[in-house]
């Protein structure tokens, strides 16, 4: 596959491919009625998305020597139904309304309940069927990396890494409620919440495994790769998100503007502000994030301070920092050629994005 846009564009189609007929095996259109709304809810989670983590999986496969073959476009597939349960569960937990400019999972079924008029709470009954098809997406994962037609060798031998991959996603979605409940928001506590929950998952990880599904071993140069490459493009990838989440155009990320102020985001940008902001200001900033009612003016002050503070500068600078080290490091690793080409293209999108 090449590594300009057309290729790329390929390896999305594949993936995409590959989530469609395994879904409509899992539940099928025209299938059991009572199931339609879990049906139509998974797909409308699994119809966006830049496809990263099945990208970066695939070009580790292909820098350690993989050829292409469809059942690696199916086990990089898989990790978006992994993606897809993580962001489930964290809008219930976030109260999240919107994902991608549509009803979030719980609001969806909120809705359903609503339209119904059935009995009980409505608000109960989403995050529940929410909770539940959260659990059956990840279900689905594991299934559709084990059945995706890869040797049993290899998938023996990334075992490990997609088990750790699959608990280090779990533990960091408890270490981001533990930092919103805390309310300790210095940068390092910020950035650990960050590698645990996105930025070893979202790069490092998916990396590790398509390079270990290659080799069958993991040799002392990818772990210098995962953790120089993919743990740093991790890392700015999330420190891209914090600023979305607060300067984002509404109209691109599916988002309210503001809404990661609303809902209280112990982000690296937040602690960057607090740590640099005058006492009235850090005040300002305490009383009103969290606040679920924040209204626009609210959302612009806010805005104000965190640019005030050279927080909103520092937080790019990092990102650049970040990415350099990052691209130096896949310039020493022993890829082939086409990889080399394909994750420098993936780290720099992955860190500039609008969405």
């Amino acid at each position: 596959m090449t590594t300009d846009a057309a290729g790329m564009e390929i390896l999305r189609a594949q993936v995409e491919r590959a989530l469609a007929e395994f879904v409509q095996r899992k539940l099928p259109a025209g299938g059991e009625p009572e199931f339609a709304p879990l049906r139509t809810a998974a797909d409308a989670l699994l119809s966006g998305g830049k496809r990263l983590r099945p990208a970066f999986c695939y070009w580790g496969w292909r820098g350690a020597g993989g050829t292409d073959v469809p059942a690696v476009f199916t086990a990089a597939a898989s990790l978006e139904l992994l993606q897809a349960s993580a962001l489930v569960h964290d809008d219930v937990m976030d109260k999240s309304d919107l994902r991608r400019g549509m009803p979030s999972a719980h609001r969806r079924f909120q809705a359903m309940h609503e339209e119904a008029g059935w009995h009980g709470s409505s608000g109960q009954f989403g995050e529940g069927a929410a909770i539940l098809l959260g659990n059956l997406l990840l279900l689905w994962s594991g299934e559709m990396w084990r059945t995706s037609g890869l040797p049993r060798e290899a998938l023996d031998a990334a075992r490990p890494v997609h088990d750790h991959m699959r608990s280090e996603l779990m533990c960091g979605q408890y270490l981001d409620l533990l930092e919103q409940a805390t309310g300790e928001n210095t940068f390092d506590s910020a950035l650990r919440v960050a590698l645990f929950k996105s930025g070893r998952y979202s790069v490092e990880q998916p990396l590790r495994l398509g390079l270990v599904l290659a080799a069958r071993e993991e040799a002392p140069w990818m772990d210098e790769l995962c953790t120089g490459y993919g743990q740093r493009v991790g890392i700015a990838f999330q420190l891209r998100d914090d600023i979305l989440g607060v300067f984002g155009d509404p109209a691109r990320t599916g988002k309210p503007a503001g809404d990661d102020l609303r809902e209280g985001k112990r982000t690296m940008l937040v602690a960057r502000t607090l740590a640099a902001a005058s006492p009235a200001a850090a005040a300002t900033v305490r009383r009103l994030l969290g606040d679920p009612g924040l209204d626009e003016e609210g959302v612009a002050e806010l805005r104000g301070i965190i640019e005030g503070t050279g927080a909103l500068q520092e937080c790019e600078d990092l990102i650049s920092g970040y990415l350099g080290q990052a691209l130096a490091t896949l310039d020493a690793a022993p890829v082939t050629p086409e990889a080399r080409e394909a994750l420098t293209e993936l780290a720099i999108a992955a860190t500039s994005r609008k969405t």
